[in-house]
């Protein structure tokens, strides 16, 4: 699950104003030099040059922390679930950290309805960095939207504008609120839930979570389920399927693979769990990119 791209070089569908130019997802690893050299020339860069765009692009780094420069802007430390608008006709470069790397999902518009939208006053060049945090419904509409974008089907493609405006929607509830104070318990749970998603491969002891942010587990598994809807241990069950789907889409790995890879002692209880939680098994999900 290291990288899946789409770029279209003259996408004629433009529904609601909205214009899908690319749109995908890489996990690039620490120690590795960056940009990889397979974007297409329109988006390479290096840092000492930097790039100019001429869409707006949202950059969404959900694990790894880095650095981001703009045009009449300091340096900016990215770290966990940061949004970063890119507008068109600035200046700009980013980088992940060598010690770290990071894995960043991004999507690429352009249209008369997105110009309309990223000019509310929640948006701003001079204030591109959004502290969204890890967000499941940004990170489900994100994933449709890919699934959709490498269907190479038109009828599938109408549905990309509805899926970047529900992004800009998620994004503009974000900036809004990020203006206003949060409870400490909502900071808990936000800190918790990049936390929970930097490690979701790995066992997480939930008590010492809580510990390390000097609240009982009682008070915190009672604050995770009050804000996610959940309990922290099914939020990290559900965020392993999902890290399956995307390996489904993205990989050529087998059903076993993926089921090992993602924690899963047995296909069969993988199966099971990816029905339950998500509604069709995997198999299905293979066969439907075939």
């Amino acid at each position: 699950m290291n990288s899946i791209r789409k770029y279209f070089d003259a996408l004629s569908q433009d529904s609601l104003g909205i214009k899908l130019h690319t749109v995908g997802h890489h996990i690039h690893r620490a120690g590795t030099p960056y940009p990889d050299v397979s974007h297409p020339e329109a988006y390479v860069f290096n840092w000492d040059k930097g790039r100019i765009l001429t869409e707006y692009q949202l950059l969404y780094i959900p694990s790894g922390e880095g650095y981001f420069e703009a045009h009449g802007l300091q340096s900016q430390h990215i770290r966990p679930g940061t949004i970063v608008l890119l507008y068109p006709g600035v200046w700009h470069r980013y980088t992940p950290s060598q010690a770290t790397g990071w894995e960043e999902y991004w999507v690429g518009f352009s249209g008369n309805y997105a110009t309309y939208l990223l000019d509310q006053n929640c948006f701003s060049p001079q204030s591109p960095i959004i502290q969204l945090g890890f967000n499941k419904e940004f990170l489900e509409t994100i994933s449709k939207l890919i699934t959709t974008a490498i269907t190479e089907n038109d009828t599938e493609h109408k549905l990309a504008s509805f899926y970047i405006i529900q992004l800009l929607g998620i994004v503009y509830a974000s900036a809004l609120i990020s203006k206003q104070n949060i409870s400490k318990k909502q900071e808990i749970i936000n800190k918790a839930l990049v936390e929970i998603n930097q490690n979701w491969d790995r066992p997480i002891s939930y008590e010492a979570l809580a510990g390390n942010y000097n609240v009982s587990y009682v008070w915190f598994r009672k604050a995770f389920k009050a804000l996610t809807g959940t309990s922290p241990n099914q939020f990290q069950i559900l965020l392993k399927l999902k890290k399956a789907e995307q390996m489904i889409a993205e990989t050529s790995l087998s059903l076993t693979e993926i089921a090992f890879a993602t924690g899963f002692e047995s296909v069969f209880y993988f199966s099971k769990l990816f029905k339950q939680k998500l509604g069709y098994m995997p198999s299905a999900a293979r066969k439907n990119l075939i």
